[in-house]
C-alpha cells in the first residue's frame, strides 16, 4: 500500500480554530493569539498563545482551573498539529502530557460547557497521532504505527478512514480477524487500494459474503474500477453463482475481450445458464485466442453434445461438431478420463464401433 498516498488522503481535517471561545478576561491574551493565528497562519501567534497559557497556569500554581486547562489543551494540541517540525522547540513529552490532560478533562463533569473546544483539541491530537502513525509506516515500523493509529481512533472515533489504516496494519501483522473487523467500518471515500486490501482480507478469513458485499457497494460508486469488477466476477465464478456473474460479463468483455481466460469464464457462465448460442460464440473466441487450451475446447465439445438433445433438426450437425471438438481435446490431454468417458458415450451413441473399441482399450490401460 502506498504510504505517501495514504498520508495525502487522510490529513484533510483542516486547522479550524473554534469561532466562539468563552470571552474570559483572564484568557483574553490566549484567545487573541489563537484568533491571530487563524487569520494569518503564522506560527509565532501559536507560540504567543502557548506562552500566555503557560504563564496563567504558573501564577499561583493554578493547575486545577478547568477553563484554563481546556485552553491549555487547545493550545498544546494546536501546536502539536501545526508545528510538525517542532520549530518552537517544545518538550518531547508535550504530546504525552497533552494526551493525559485530555483524558482528565474528558472525565470532568464540566466538559459539556466546553464541548466545542475539547472536540477541536481532540481533532488536533487525532491528526497528530495519524501523522506519527504514517511516519512509522513509512519506516515499516508496524507495531508503533498501530499504537499511534489506535490513539488517533480514540480521539476521532467517528473518523472512519482511521479504520482502514488500522485494518491495514493488523493485516500486515497477520491479525486477519482484527483487520476484517476494522474493514467492516469502511468509509465511503476510501481509495481503491483499501478496497483491494479489504477484499483480500475477507477472502483470507473465508468470508466471501462480506467480500462480495464490499465489492458490490463500491462497484456502484467506482464503475470504472477494473479490479472491483474482476474480483467480484472471480468470486461469483468460484462459487458457481452464474446468475450473479451474468450481469458482469459485458463489463468484463469490454476490458478483457482478448484475454482467453476471461472469455472462457464468460462462455462458461452462459453455458451454465443454458444460453448456448452466446456460449458457443465465446468458446470459439477463447479457442481462437489460445488454441492450446484444453478447457474451452472440451467445453465446446460438451456444448454441442448438449445441443444435440434439443431435437431442433440439427442433431446430426451438433453430434459431428461434438466429436470434432472432443477429439481435439484428447489431442491436448490424451489421458484425461473425463474427456475419454464422454467420447466413449458419444461413439456409442453414433455407433462408431472402431473408435469405441479404441477408447475402451485406452480406458482399460489407464484404469489398470
Amino acid at each position: 500500500m502506498r504510504v505517501r498516498k495514504i498520508i495525502l488522503s487522510v490529513l484533510l481535517i483542516a486547522f479550524i480554530t473554534p469561532d466562539a471561545f468563552c470571552q474570559s478576561e483572564v484568557l483574553k491574551g490566549v484567545i487573541n493569539s489563537l484568533a491571530r493565528y487563524k487569520q494569518h497562519k503564522e506560527i509565532k501567534y501559536l507560540a504567543a498563545a502557548k506562552k500566555s497559557i503557560d504563564s496563567l497556569l504558573a501564577v499561583n500554581n493554578d493547575t486545577t482551573n478547568f477553563e484554563k486547562n481546556v485552553y491549555l489543551a487547545v493550545v498544546n494540541s494546536s501546536v502539536l498539529y501545526v508545528d510538525s517540525l517542532n520549530s518552537l522547540n517544545q518538550s518531547p513529552t508535550l504530546l504525552s502530557r497533552t494526551t493525559r490532560l485530555m483524558d482528565r478533562l474528558a472525565d470532568n463533569r464540566k466538559k459539556s460547557l466546553f464541548k466545542e473546544d475539547l472536540s477541536f483539541a481532540a481533532a488536533c491530537l487525532a491528526n497528530t497521532y495519524l501523522r506519527n502513525g504514517f511516519n512509522y509506516l513509512a519506516k515499516s515500523d508496524i507495531i508503533n504505527a498501530q499504537r499511534q493509529l489506535l490513539t488517533a481512533k480514540r480521539f476521532a472515533p467517528d473518523f472512519k478512514q482511521v479504520d482502514a489504516y488500522l485494518a491495514y496494519v493488523n493485516a500486515s501483522l497477520g491479525n486477519l480477524s482484527a483487520a476484517a473487523s476494522f474493514y467492516d467500518n469502511l468509509a465511503d471515500d476510501i481509495t481503491a487500494d483499501h478496497i483491494e486490501a479489504a477484499s483480500s482480507v475477507y477472502k483470507a478469513v473465508g468470508d466471501t459474503v462480506k467480500a462480495i458485499k464490499l465489492l458490490e457497494r463500491f462497484r456502484k460508486k467506482l464503475p470504472e474500477n477494473n479490479f472491483i469488477l474482476l474480483d467480484a466476477a472471480n468470486i461469483y465464478n468460484n462459487k458457481q453463482n452464474y446468475t450473479s456473474l451474468e450481469p458482469l460479463i459485458p463489463g468484463l468483455l469490454d476490458i478483457s475481450q482478448n484475454n482467453p481466460d476471461i472469455v472462457f469464464v464468460a462462455a462458461n457462465c452462459y453455458d451454465r445458464l443454458g444460453k448456448y448460442d452466446k456460449a458457443e460464440k465465446l468458446y470459439l473466441k477463447a479457442v481462437e485466442l489460445n488454441d492450446a487450451s484444453y478447457n474451452p475446447i472440451f467445453n465446446l465439445g460438451l456444448l454441442y453434445l448438449k445441443k444435440s438433445t434439443l431435437k431442433d433438426g440439427s442433431e446430426g450437425r451438433n453430434l459431428a461438431n461434438a466429436t470434432t471438438w472432443l477429439e481435439k481435446a484428447t489431442e491436448i490431454a490424451p489421458n484425461n478420463m473425463n474427456c475419454l468417458e464422454v467420447l466413449r458415450l458419444l461413439y456409442k451413441q453414433t455407433d462408431n464401433k472402431t473408435q469405441l473399441d479404441k477408447i475402451n482399450n485406452k480406458l482399460k490401460q489407464l484404469i489398470n
